[in-house]
């Protein structure tokens, strides 16, 4: 008797998941490049529009190369449907305005990524939703906030840039009894180390420009739920606002998905190795990752993480000039805002992806001048250390 692709393991899953071999039997995925599909009559047309049968339309609603990365990607996580996005922006927008209307109210952990914390702030209170921010660590916070009805609540865990963590559960019980669904960020958890639908979230969404596509070449975002909402709320705003995926994109994603495991094995490794080296070090005055004994949240990391993740986030006790002396040296290590990627990254957050937060606000998230984010990438660690350890020197 055959498996289901469910009956087997994650790592299979990313290898076998959603595999639709065409007629010419070909090993690695097909690639349909196209915009649109004909049909053998007037009649088959009317009823693929009517969604009396399973025929593709058009790329813009889906795709046969798109959707085995979806069917692989919802494989992974255990959910019913998956969406794929052109960007991650596109699925975190997307996937909190196709659940809105006028009036309602969201509640949002105030560590976000810039856009993120831009839409929130921004944009949907010009469409007349009230908009509510949360200190995402402090349960009582939570629940002063939902104290009456939410239609979202939205939160990443870990947080951009300082690593924080929300208890997905806990604040998820909460998102319930006030009548929301709660939309999760899973971007730096990666969907190995985490599972946020497991843990009580309703919507987990992802910027597959990060770690799924790994190689620093393609955009992308997913958006992962039940049934129901996918059919009720999301794909209707995602067929007729656009924010789809391109069938080459999908194409490198789904490969990518192969060497997922691979990848962050090595890189969340990595990480550990060089948070342990840079921990303590005389130039430096706060290292946070999720696997050290001095993260002020460690105990939730274990409970409701499975690895610690790509990212190691440093506060230089020099500040700005500091940040910058050791991005300007470093050699190995490049200054980028991307993350998740082959090759290890590293930025000041103050300066490029939440430059748009006050200083008021940044001081209150823990983003001083003196931040800097690096992505550990799939060198060997000991280059990565000594590449560190020389730009600290010329501070």
């Amino acid at each position: 008797m055959n498996k289901k692709t469910s009956d087997y393991r994650p790592q299979t899953q990313l290898v076998r998941a959603g595999l639709n071999r065409s007629q010419f039997r070909e090993t690695s995925e097909a690639l349909y490049l196209n915009s649109g599909f004909v049909f053998e009559s007037a009649g088959q047309a009317e009823a693929a529009f009517k969604g009396e049968n399973d025929s593709y339309i058009y790329s813009r609603y889906g795709n046969p190369t798109v959707s085995v990365f979806e069917e692989r990607l919802a494989a992974l996580e255990g959910a019913d449907m998956c969406r794929a996005t052109a960007t991650g922006m596109a699925a975190v927008f997307s996937s909190i305005a196709c659940q809105l209307n006028a009036g309602e109210r969201v509640v949002a952990s105030r560590a976000l990524f810039g856009s993120c914390h831009f839409i929130v702030d921004q944009i949907l209170p010009r469409w007349g939703i009230e908009t509510v921010f949360v200190d995402g660590t402090d349960l009582e916070d939570w629940q002063a906030a939902l104290d009456k009805p939410t239609k979202v609540v939205f939160l990443e865990s870990p947080s951009n840039p300082m690593l924080d963590l929300v208890d997905i559960p806990a604040v998820a019980e909460m998102a319930h009894a006030a009548g929301a669904r709660m939309v999760v960020d899973n971007v730096f958890a990666t969907p190995l180390f985490q599972k946020p639908l497991e843990l009580g979230a309703d919507i987990i969404v992802y910027s597959a420009t990060k770690h799924i596509d790994g190689h620093g070449r393609c955009l992308g975002g997913a958006v992962l739920s039940d049934e129901d909402f996918m059919n009720e709320h999301f794909i209707p705003f995602y067929r007729h606002t656009g924010p789809s995926m391109s069938p080459f994109n999908a194409w490198v994603m789904a490969k990518s998905l192969e060497t997922l495991s691979l990848r962050v094995q090595h890189q969340s490794a990595a990480s550990m190795q060089v948070a342990e080296h840079l921990e303590g070090h005389a130039k430096i005055s706060q290292v946070r990752h999720p696997g050290l004994e001095s993260f002020p949240q460690r105990e939730l990391a274990r409970r409701q993480m499975s690895g610690h993740g790509t990212l190691v986030t440093i506060d230089l006790k020099g500040g700005k000039d500091a940040a910058f002396k050791l991005l300007d040296t470093l050699d190995l290590v490049d200054i980028s805002n991307n993350l998740g990627d082959a090759k290890s990254l590293a930025c000041h957050p103050a300066t490029t992806t939440h430059q748009r937060l006050s200083p008021e606000e940044r001081s209150s998230l823990g983003i001083s001048d003196g931040v800097v984010r690096i992505s550990i990438g799939l060198e060997d660690p000991q280059d990565l250390l000594e590449d560190l350890d020389r730009a600290l020197d010329n501070i």
